[in-house]
């Protein structure tokens, strides 16, 4: 949800919408997609779930999340539901942006909420401070794995990283400060409809930094592979 939320890893370019279009029309035409297309599908599962412990933890959650909460406490439907629904609005702001979706990038849509909810209906919040501070410990580094596995995949990135990256290219404002933009936007809308934030939002925001760019590290598939 990369994204997702949290600061983008340096090592990893900015990416612009014909060289995405040229990566993924080599991949389907190279017969390639052995490795990509079930990192692709794990990466985006895990970070479902790794959601999904977030939430169940109630410490707090990332700023998306908390917006998704307020979107809960205000109109119903599952927390999932609204991952899935806020992901297609984001992706419409693709198109002024004219940035290109991958199919990284619609399975992003597609999956996240769905593993989120399948986490939260086999999940309770557990009773002791412990339990519940390992669970969010726990989503937090499962949030960073699969960071580096679907990004790392190169098969296109969310709706939220795309906007980000789609707002870089034409504004020309550093990345950094544009992603801090939304995150904080973002957050303090899903406060004022309700949303949770407490230490798990702090704990989220800086250490996803780190931890997608360690699994990155290991987990980006180079070009031409």
């Amino acid at each position: 949800m990369a994204t997702l939320s949290g600061p983008v890893p340096a090592p990893v370019p900015v990416p612009r919408a014909n060289r995405a279009n040229r990566a993924d029309r080599g991949a389907w035409s190279s017969g390639r997609l052995a490795r990509r297309l079930p990192q692709l599908l794990l990466g985006l599962w895990l970070y479902g779930t790794s959601l999904g412990l977030m939430v169940r933890a109630g410490l707090g959650v990332n700023p998306w999340d908390v917006l998704n909460q307020g979107m809960v406490h205000h109109f119903g439907l599952s927390i999932g539901s609204w991952v899935t629904i806020i992901g297609a609005l984001v992706l419409l702001l693709w198109i002024p942006l004219r940035q290109v979706p991958g199919i990284g990038t619609v399975g992003n849509v597609l999956i996240l909420g769905v593993a989120m909810d399948l986490t939260l209906g086999v999940l309770d919040t557990p009773g002791n401070w412990p339990a519940r501070i390992a669970l969010l410990a726990t989503g937090i580094v499962l949030n960073g794995l699969a960071t580096g596995l679907y990004i790392g995949a190169r098969l296109g990135p969310g709706p939220r990283d795309g906007l980000m990256t789609g707002l870089h290219r034409r504004t020309g404002r550093s990345v950094r400060l544009i992603r801090t933009g939304i995150e904080l936007t973002v957050l303090a809308v899903g406060v004022l409809l309700g949303g949770t934030v407490g230490v798990g939002t702090v704990a989220y925001a800086l250490a996803i930094g780190p931890l997608a760019q360690f699994f990155l590290r290991r987990f980006t598939v180079p070009e031409g592979s």
